[in-house]
């Protein structure tokens, strides 16, 4: 992609506004040093130095998009609860709208917490127990997203699989999203075995498209478009959810693009990979994003491989600046 064009995309960003549905958390950072070993176990002591807070999940998702200029919407559960309330006001310093936000006396926000002791995880823990939204909050749900729906360009569906996103859920949504002719994406989860019918578009990983597409796991091949059994999957998830695209993240082999009667292979942009988390968080809103901000598929595509490429290369939950993909993008098209 020439910097002309990204431009004349990138421009649009802060002129669009987005929904992300799906599961919220808190994401907590505590860094610190390694030193000795335990007299009580061969694990490490790490001293700790500094925590740190960040939105996780779907919350991820959408400040991702904030990040970018766009203005967005962030839909999900939390709990009435000390992380609830930090991860509230973490996405209000971030200008995240939380009108879609549900709170419910019986949920526990989710916190994960990685300890990281000399630029490398020590061990991650989680704080969750999955709960299934109740009726009520599934029709309160549905009645937001349908007054938020004149005033927004798209939605984004971010599935970790904890509950909140069901299948009647997902189909009345989408029916919402296509009669209003709204874009509507998907990052979906393994665990949750939802159909994506009629999307936009879905982005699974390598992985869970196999497990979508009931393969069992083959070890890539050199040239994915070359990959018999990644087209084959590729294929067999367009026939069965019907999306307009389907794009998988390939890992350190970029991404594929699947359309109607083509495959388009993106190939990687990390120059460095440090942290993978969020990743695919950053890869489903730039995708997403840039969508409705006048890309094609293979454009927005693009963007988002050179968007991921930027994320990995920097440590914890992170996000990328139009500036920074910029950067990317001159670095493989000088000019």
């Amino acid at each position: 992609m020439q910097l002309k064009r990204f431009d004349e995309i990138a421009t649009n960003f802060s002129r669009k506004r987005l929904l992300v549905i799906g599961d919220l958390m808190l994401d907590e950072f505590v860094w610190g040093r390694v030193s000795r070993i335990s007299p009580e176990a061969p694990v490490p002591v790490v001293e700790v130095v500094s925590e740190s807070f960040f939105p996780g999940g779907a919350a991820n998702v959408a400040r991702n998009v904030r990040e970018c200029g766009a203005d967005v919407y962030a839909m999900g559960m939390v709990g009435k609860d000390a992380s609830a309330d930090r991860l509230r006001a973490i996405l209000e310093a971030n200008s995240i709208r939380l009108d879609a936000l549900v709170a419910e006396p019986d949920f526990q926000t989710i916190v994960k917490t990685r300890i990281i002791a000399r630029q490398q995880q020590v061990v991650r823990v989680d704080r969750e127990h999955a709960h299934a939204a109740s009726a009520v909050t599934v029709d309160r749900c549905l009645q937001l997203i349908a007054e938020l729906l004149p005033n927004i360009d798209g939605i984004i569906f971010e599935d970790y699989g904890k509950g909140f996103i069901g299948q009647s859920f997902v189909s009345q949504v989408v029916d919402l999203a296509r009669a209003g002719k709204k874009v509507v994406t998907a990052d979906p989860n393994a665990r949750n075995p939802i159909e994506w019918k009629r999307l936009t578009a879905v982005k699974p990983n390598r992985s869970e498209a196999y497990a979508a597409a009931n393969v069992p796991w083959h070890e890539p091949d050199t040239e994915p478009l070359k990959d018999p059994k990644l087209l084959e999957i590729g294929r067999r998830l367009m026939e069965r959810w019907e999306p307009e695209n389907l794009l998988v993240t390939l890992g350190e082999q970029g991404m594929m693009l699947f359309t109607k009667g083509a495959e388009h292979h993106i190939p990687p942009r990390a120059r460095e990979i440090y942290d993978l988390s969020g990743a695919g968080d950053t890869a489903i809103a730039l995708f997403t994003l840039a969508l409705v901000s006048g890309a094609t598929p293979l454009e927005a595509a693009e963007i988002s491989n050179h968007a991921s490429g930027v994320v990995v290369a920097k440590l914890g939950t992170a996000t990328v600046t139009p500036a920074e993909i910029r950067e990317s993008l001159s670095f493989r098209h000088p000019q």
